[in-house]
């Protein structure tokens, strides 16, 4: 069975860093598309980053020039580096990915269990 499981996260003064790790397990054949998405207290889920097999990631406006997302392919895992964070970075944080599966000739949409990130101001 394919999961996405989030590490990282907690808790941090706003300037401070965080990163979070995103590990796909399970037996599948691929992975295109993986991403953050965070959802802050009493608001919807947002997307923060996301980066595909080949080519350049995208960024929301609010995060770009302070987070960082990456992937190590050998590894079925993802990164997000989180620089200068601000009280308004408080949210629950979503790993994503769209996996092709053996047998499957269609990539699905799969999430992590999510991780806390707190901001202190």
């Amino acid at each position: 069975q394919v999961q996405l499981v989030e590490s990282g996260g907690g808790l941090v003064q706003a300037g401070g860093s965080l990163g979070l790790s995103c590990a796909a397990s399970g037996s599948f054949h691929s992975i295109d598309v993986m991403g953050w998405y965070r959802q802050p207290p009493g608001k919807q889920r947002e997307l923060v980053a996301t980066t595909r097999s080949v080519g350049s990631p995208n960024y929301a406006d609010s995060v770009k020039g302070r987070f960082t997302i990456s992937r190590d392919n050998a590894k079925n895992t993802l990164y997000l580096q989180m620089n200068s964070l601000m009280p308004e970075d408080t949210a629950v944080y979503f790993c994503y990915g769209t996996l092709r599966t053996w047998g499957s000739l269609t990539y699905r949409s799969y999430w992590g269990q999510g991780t806390q990130v707190t901001v202190s101001s």
